[in-house]
């Protein structure tokens, strides 16, 4: 459902649209009715609208008025005209101040329905790609930091990455555990315990060593770690895949 603002200075076509027209079958739901545009705008800061139909003449603020000052604030609303007067002028700036329709109110019911109808399902589209567009800008910011991460691994912290992306770093933390599926320091974690265990099958790495590589300045806090992640310690894992890699040695023989 898409919320339905209804502006006229005429009650009876205002009440009669609010009270009368199937607007739940055609998608929309009237949150608000108004006398003129003036009613509309503060109607509309204060509350949730998507579409506005509209008269064109009314007292205070017109139709006109009302969508240049939407327009200016660079509103999302979208304005349907609703007017009695077929006038070119009135058309012409309609269009230059953003309205998605001009309906004559001589419009039988069926029309109505069908302009309503077409106006649901190009909302829907606009829904649709959107959406589309916010979870490939999530996928986006969500590559970055992962990539940026498995290069610094060693250093890298929240606040880094937020500069990177340019977002606040407790906002940051929450939209990469929304989209990630993993809170960022649980992240960081399986990087740096990944990169361990790498460097855990080369000899040439003493404990110490690997610790600093990782990030960790303490080899305790490294080693407590290790463990919570894999179950034993960087020398046991070492020594289980020393044993792993003679036994497939010796099966090749």
């Amino acid at each position: 459902m898409y919320n339905l603002l209804i502006a006229d200075d005429d009650y009876e076509i205002r009440n009669g649209l609010c009270k009368y027209f199937p607007w739940d079958v055609v998608g929309f739901h009237v949150v608000g009715s108004v006398e003129n545009g003036k009613e509309a705008l503060e109607f509309i800061k204060r509350h949730e609208v998507d579409v506005i139909l509209c008269d064109i003449k009314m007292p205070i603020m017109s139709g006109i008025d009302l969508a240049s000052e939407l327009s200016s604030l660079n509103s999302k609303v979208n304005i349907i005209f609703f007017s009695a007067y077929k006038d070119f002028l009135y058309a012409q700036k309609a269009l230059e101040n953003g309205v998605r329709r001009y309906i004559l109110k001589s419009t039988n019911y069926q029309e109505l329905i069908q302009a309503f109808t077409n106006i649901k399902e190009e909302l829907d589209q606009q829904l649709l790609s959107s959406t589309k567009q916010g979870q490939d800008f999530s996928k986006k910011i969500i590559g970055t930091i992962k990539e940026y991460v498995e290069v610094n691994y060693r250093d890298a912290t929240l606040e880094d990455l937020a500069r990177l992306v340019h977002m606040n770093p407790d906002y940051l933390s929450k939209f990469f555990k929304k989209n990630a599926g993993m809170l960022f320091s649980e992240y960081l974690m399986q990087i740096r315990m990944e990169n361990a265990a790498q460097f855990l099958g080369d000899i040439q790495y003493k404990t110490y060593e690997i610790s600093d590589k990782i990030g960790y300045s303490n080899s305790f806090n490294f080693t407590r770690a290790f463990k919570n992640y894999f179950g034993m310690t960087p020398r046991d894992f070492r020594n289980q895949k020393s044993s792993d890699n003679e036994r497939l040695e010796n099966s090749f023989e």
